[in-house]
Formats: C-alpha cells, sequence, structure tokens
C-alpha cells in the first residue's frame, strides 16, 4: 500500500514541475548580432524612439544615398532632385525651407507641425527623390542607405549655425578637399538663390524661369529669431 502512495505522488511530482523544465530560449532578449541590420555596410542612425517636435522649432535633417550610387551634383539629378523638391515642400503640415545637395548626401531644414507630420512628410519627400533619381539612372531599388537624421534647432543661435552649415557644406567640404567644387560665390546646389538672409545682394541669372523648390518659413526662429545674431555673410562658411 505505502509503494502504492508513494508512486503515486512521484507521478504527481513530475507532472507538478513539467511545466518548470529549463528550455533553452530560442528567441527574444539581448544577444550578439540581435536587432534590425542597417542597409549599408555600415550602421546608420540608431533606431531609437525620437523625440517628440513642437510646432515652433525647426528640424536639420540629413539622409545619406547608398554606396555606388551616381554623384548627386550634376545638372541631370539636380534638375530631378530640384522637382521632387519643389513637389513635396509644402504638404500637410510639413514645409521644406532649405536645402543641400552634396554628392552623396542631402541636407534639409525643415518646418512641420509635430513629430508624425514630420516623419510623413520626410518620408513622401524621400520616396519622390528615390522614385526620380530611379528613373533618371534606369534602375530600381533603395536610394537611401538608412533612415534620416534629424536635429531640433531650439534656439536663434542654432538656427543661424544650422543655416550657415547647410548653405555653405559644400565649400566646407571643398576647403578639406573633397571632390566637391563651387565656382559660384554661393553654392547654386543648395537653396541659397531663394534665401533673403545674406547681408550682401544676390542676383541669381534666370532663377525667375525655375520652379521655387522650397517654401515659405513659418516659424519666428526661421523668420526673425536667427537674424538677432546677424545675416549671413557670402564668405561664410560652418565652423
Amino acid at each position: 500500500m505505502a509503494t502504492g502512495k508513494k508512486a503515486q505522488r512521484s507521478k504527481e511530482a513530475k507532472r507538478a514541475g513539467a511545466g518548470l523544465l529549463p528550455f533553452r530560449a530560442l528567441h527574444g532578449g539581448r544577444r550578439a548580432g540581435a536587432g534590425r541590420k542597417p542597409n549599408g555596410d555600415r550602421a546608420g542612425v540608431p533606431h531609437d524612439t525620437r523625440s517628440a517636435l513642437a510646432a515652433r522649432f525647426p528640424v536639420h535633417v540629413t539622409v545619406k544615398l547608398r554606396e555606388h550610387l551616381p554623384p548627386l551634383r550634376r545638372r541631370d539629378a539636380y534638375q530631378a532632385l530640384r522637382t521632387a523638391f519643389a513637389a513635396g515642400c509644402d504638404r500637410n503640415g510639413f514645409r521644406l525651407i532649405h536645402y543641400a545637395v552634396l554628392n552623396d548626401h542631402l541636407h534639409f531644414v525643415v518646418e512641420a507641425t509635430g513629430r508624425t507630420a514630420l516623419s510623413r512628410g520626410v518620408q513622401g519627400l524621400l520616396v519622390r527623390i528615390a522614385r526620380t533619381l530611379n528613373r533618371l539612372w534606369q534602375r530600381r531599388g533603395r536610394v537611401f542607405a538608412d533612415r534620416y537624421h534629424d536635429h531640433i534647432l531650439r534656439s536663434p543661435r542654432e538656427v543661424r549655425n544650422a543655416l550657415r552649415y547647410v548653405l555653405g557644406n559644400a565649400h566646407h567640404h571643398a576647403a578639406e578637399g573633397r571632390i566637391v567644387t563651387v565656382p559660384q560665390a554661393i553654392d547654386t546646389y543648395t537653396s541659397a538663390p531663394w534665401f533673403d538672409g545674406f547681408r550682401e545682394t544676390i542676383v541669381v541669372r534666370g532663377i525667375e524661369a525655375i520652379v521655387r523648390p522650397v517654401t515659405e518659413a513659418h516659424t519666428w526662429l526661421l523668420t526673425i529669431g536667427w537674424r538677432r545674431h546677424g545675416l549671413l555673410a557670402v564668405g561664410e562658411r560652418p565652423a
């Protein structure tokens, strides 16, 4: 009888512990190689939650092209880009105010009514750009290396520094010996021809025949605030 009870208790104990077997976890948790992989050979922008955005703050956006694509600072590519900019510069609470085209990346200064409007506006603009460039280059596939990087500009000084950086970035690259040439006083591969914040008077021939690829700023920081630290000089370069 005792033997029977002992056997019964042994079976019940096995059943009770059946859900506690030490199975090795195969998914989830931190481990080497986990997470979404970058689109290029090197890691791009971290996939962290982006910070909230108030409508009063402009944003500096940067996006890189994939490797081994043709350079963007060519006449045909730039004409295609301006068409895409003009079509997507003012849509659903998103506004493209300034830009700079470099050989393998783009800079934007934008405004948006909030984080959602910024994300949708930038993504929509990048889709237009990718389709336009792929049509020009007669290819298919991804154009941009990874997600875009954004930096919220919260003060007049930050906005002025961002404008100086974006509009003078090619001059800065050329001074460093990179493969960028800027034969004019201002870089015409930027929105500088439409910029009214230079100390000097700038006249760009033929600009009246070009569809404006940017829109007017609405925020105080981009219209008035940054000017309190002085207008930009044509020869002013990023630090």
